[in-house]
């Protein structure tokens, strides 16, 4: 609790920010639908800017550590309290936002999408699910862009800058590598029927399944790691 409210000390940061970033992205994406609908367009209109904010978390992430953690340790804190006071006060704001999330769709819904047929917040992918689904989509995929965003500030705080490059380097010469599998064995087709077939709830079990490895991962790189 102590560091919790540590990370809190500058509110604007974690309360502030997010709300800007979304309060935002959400009236620009309803003017341009507006505007849309005064030029004649037709059918359902659909924006990614609901996302916005969980992207910062992937910012926040990197902050958590890279700002605090030197402090926490002149302050005596262990690394493991450290850890798990972030981790819950992340996983907390987090759980905030997917109820959030969940409670605007319904509001998209009952305003016909806010009187022009428009999906910011109630996607049909994930809107058609239960309401459990739902959160626990979004819970998690905020919670897996924190985690990417702490554990690449694991990695920095442990080896530095040639930590971190060597761990992108080797990331994205396994993406090409796997590109360049599928492609050589022609099975793009597959891999996007295989995509296409994914609901909401396996992606959900994916992604906190990624979550916890890096959560893991993280800890164990930041019991070694010096300010």
């Amino acid at each position: 609790m102590k560091v919790a409210r540590m990370q809190l000390i500058n509110k604007w940061t974690f309360i502030g920010i997010p709300l800007i970033v979304l309060a935002g992205s959400f009236l620009f994406t309803l003017a341009v639908w507006y505007l849309v609908r005064r030029g004649g367009g037709e059918g359902t209109l659909y924006g990614g800017g609901a996302q916005a904010p969980m992207w910062y978390f992937l910012a926040l992430g990197i902050q958590a550590l890279t700002l605090t953690f030197p402090f926490a340790m002149a302050m005596s804190v262990s690394r493991r309290s450290f850890y798990l006071g972030t981790l819950a006060l992340f996983g907390g704001c987090a759980m905030v936002l997917a109820v959030f999330y969940y409670l605007m769709g319904l509001l998209e819904e009952a305003t016909g999408g806010w009187g022009v047929d428009g999906r910011f917040f109630a996607l049909q992918w994930i809107a058609e699910n239960n309401w459990l689904t739902q959160i626990l989509f979004y819970f998690m995929l905020t919670v897996l862009l924190f985690m990417v965003g702490f554990y690449a500030a694991t990695l920095y705080m442990r080896w530095r800058t040639t930590g971190v490059l060597v761990f992108t380097i080797g990331l994205g010469l396994a993406l090409l590598g796997t590109v360049a599998l599928i492609t050589l064995t022609e099975t793009w087709p597959e891999v996007g029927r295989w995509l296409a077939g994914w609901t909401a709830a396996g992606v959900t079990a994916l992604g906190a399944g990624l979550a916890v490895l890096l959560a893991g991962s993280s800890y164990l790189t930041l019991r070694k790691a010096t300010i």
